[in-house]
């Protein structure tokens, strides 16, 4: 009997080797899309009210542990049965990715006609539905780059066990989410931080008077940059997509740097859906009475 017990630990220790090892290949292999969750989740998470950032937070926090609740099971049985399906989900979120990133470089390029109108209307709106919206497209786009991420990590753990594939993607998307969303917490409240510095310093010129004014002056530069950072970082993603799984473009700009060439190819691919969107909204404004 405790030969069996110490037999059952044994192999409980040798899974859990093997889970640790390959959760750090995992992570390694995730990083760069990881760091690309972060910019955009963090460009999404900001500007809001002081009051408001923390709680509007923990919303999109919530929705994004439900995404991955939803992504991993079917993710598993897909590519168990149906990996095909896989790839075309990966395409088609892509594709959503790219049009989200040329539709904010159209929008700050190409000056808008209404533009007084579209002010007047936000501030017409109740910042509830406002902020409800922003939420919404935040957890979006997560879900779009948390099944990225996970088919990332599914595919470095393929000729491993079914239970080291569950526990280590697994840890990956609590990585995901957890990891993410902490950081973007630390970006987000940076002024309060900043200011119990200050506050704590009692006018004295101490080191953490001088860390607290520069983190209150260095928030609005870093949620300014978010936005651009989130923009580049969804097509780059979006980019990386249609590479490793649309067969033809493998060898499209073979020699460039990787990073030039899935920037370009979202974009290219991100103008091509935006045109096909807006001509076909245009399409539906002439067809109802």
């Amino acid at each position: 009997m405790a030969s069996g017990i110490f037999a059952l630990l044994d192999d409980i220790a040798a899974l859990m080797d093997d889970v640790v090892v390959m959760s750090k290949v995992t992570t390694k292999k995730t990083a760069g899309i990881l760091g690309d969750d972060l910019a955009v989740n963090a460009e999404k998470a900001s500007g809001f009210v002081s009051s408001r950032e923390l709680p509007v937070l923990w919303a999109i926090t919530k929705g994004s542990f439900l995404n991955k609740v939803i992504i991993l099971p079917i993710a598993f049985l897909l590519s168990a049965y149906l990996p095909w399906m896989v790839t075309l989900i990966l395409i088609l979120g892509g594709l959503y990715l790219a049009y989200e990133g040329a539709e904010k470089i159209y929008e700050y390029v190409v000056p808008h006609q209404h533009k007084d109108e579209t002010k007047a209307t936000l501030a017409e709106a109740p910042s509830e539905a406002l902020e409800q919206a922003k939420i919404k497209s935040a957890i979006v786009t997560d879900f779009i780059l948390s099944v990225e991420i996970i088919i990332i990590a599914l595919g470095a753990v393929m000729d491993q066990t079914l239970t080291v594939q569950i526990l280590v993607v697994t840890i990956v998307a609590l990585i995901a989410t957890v990891g993410v969303y902490g950081i973007v917490a630390l970006i987000v409240r940076m002024d309060d931080l900043g200011l119990v510095l200050v506050t704590s310093s009692k006018g004295r010129k101490t080191f953490g008077y001088h860390l607290g004014q520069g983190l209150i002056k260095a928030l609005p530069i870093v949620v300014k940059s978010l936005s651009v950072i989130g923009t580049i970082a969804l097509l780059l993603v979006a980019g990386g997509i249609f590479v490793h799984n649309i067969a033809f473009l493998h060898h499209v700009m073979e020699q460039w740097p990787s990073l030039i060439r899935d920037f370009l190819i979202g974009l290219v691919v991100g103008i091509a859906v935006l045109i096909l969107v807006t001509g076909f909204k245009k399409l539906l404004k002439l067809v109802k009475p």
